[in-house]
């Protein structure tokens, strides 16, 4: 996605013996996968079962390997309550990565069990989104007893320190000689009045971090239900708002990231919001579910200043070589597009606000004719 060709001989030999693929003909069966951040294959070797696949996965600098002992604890857990999720596998020295420095600069590798399943950018099947939201809401009751004290510091949601790198940048003497990024980065900060940023009257709960729709795994035939949440690097402790309105902000704009053309579409925020109070943890309040149109706006706001800051300093996102030009112009189009998106929020949010009403006083229906 970077403008860079991968194939299998872009796994290392070390890690082809870490993680017991070296004595197979499987790294000539290696299919890259796209991947925004971390490297992604997925491979053939062999196993006393057979031959298997596997994910194996070189890290983006950003996650330190200390996040595998904060994966390896929530995907326990998960197994634990009977979800189905991803795991990491060992390697031949039974750790949980590998790291390797053929290139000059130590780069961290991991494995994982394959599941077979299809993921999706954008989605308009109000059953498929219905799914989705129902497994988010199974996903976050699983791990609510979760006790593990975790150890990767994670780029979870941060919005005013983002908000001040945008800000930083632009007064930059590279931001302050590209004019585009300034007209699109006043606008960003002219959104902010009025913007919620303050969460902490609601506690911190263990969350994924980065529920957007391609983050789950789907069952590839019909019906097409929701079999789990993959990329589990972000799983932290935090706010349900952002974390329901990240989700809603990918889950109900169909057009994706992709576009400036961004909006909230009610009829998805519906069965969205529908879906997860299927399966809506206990301890959930009426007013944290609420925060998440809150949420919805703030996050979508926080990423279109992420992408605005990249448009001046050019170095962190990946970007998509086949529909831009240069990841200057990728960026531009998404962080245009999320800036509407949090717009879109913020001129429908009374009509937002009473569908979630609605699949409140429905849930409390269902609870009363269970009693």
């Amino acid at each position: 996605m970077s403008g860079v060709d991968y194939d299998a001989t872009s796994i290392p030999l070390a890690v082809r013996i870490a993680f017991g693929l070296a004595d197979t003909d499987a790294a000539l069966e290696a299919r890259h996968v796209p991947s925004l951040i971390n490297l992604t294959f997925v491979v053939q070797r062999d196993s006393a079962a057979g031959r298997e696949s596997i994910v194996l996965q070189r890290m983006h600098p950003v996650f330190g390997p200390d996040v595998h002992f904060d994966i390896q604890a929530v995907t326990a857990h998960l197994r634990h309550r009977q979800l189905e999720t991803p795991h990491l596998l060992r390697t031949r020295s039974g750790q949980l990565w590998a790291t390797e420095d053929s290139t000059g600069e130590p780069r961290v590798w991991r494995a994982l069990n394959y599941i077979d399943g299809v993921t999706l950018h954008a989605s308009k099947d109000p059953g498929r989104l219905g799914s989705a939201a129902e497994l988010l809401a199974q996903f976050h009751g699983a791990l609510e007893d979760l006790e593990h004290e975790f150890m990767h510091e994670r780029p979870l949601h941060d919005t005013p320190k983002h908000l001040s790198n945008l800000t930083a940048a632009l007064a930059s003497e590279r931001g302050q000689g590209d004019q585009e990024a300034q007209e699109l980065g006043a606008e960003i900060l002219g959104q902010v009045h009025g913007l919620r940023l303050d969460f902490g009257a609601f506690p911190r709960r263990v969350i994924h971090g980065d529920p957007k729709l391609s983050n789950i795994l789907f069952q590839a035939t019909p019906p097409h239900h929701a079999l789990c949440m993959i990329d589990l690097d972000t799983v932290g402790r935090g706010y349900f708002a952002y974390e329901l309105g990240d989700a809603l902000r990918s889950w109900c704009n169909s057009a994706g990231e992709d576009t400036r053309a961004a909006r909230v579409e009610p009829e998805t925020f519906r069965a969205v919001i529908s879906g997860y109070m299927r399966a809506c943890p206990s301890t959930l309040t009426p007013g944290e579910l609420l925060s998440a149109i809150d949420g919805l706006e703030t996050v979508s706001l926080e990423l279109a200043s992420r992408f605005a800051t990249d448009v001046i300093w050019d170095r962190y996102w990946g970007w998509d070589a086949a529909r831009f030009g240069s990841r200057r112009e990728h960026n531009l189009v998404r962080a245009q597009g999320q800036l509407a998106l949090s717009r879109s929020v913020r001129s429908q949010r009374a009509e937002l606000r009473e569908i979630c009403a609605d699949a409140l006083a429905a849930s409390a229906r269902g609870q009363s004719s269970h009693l």
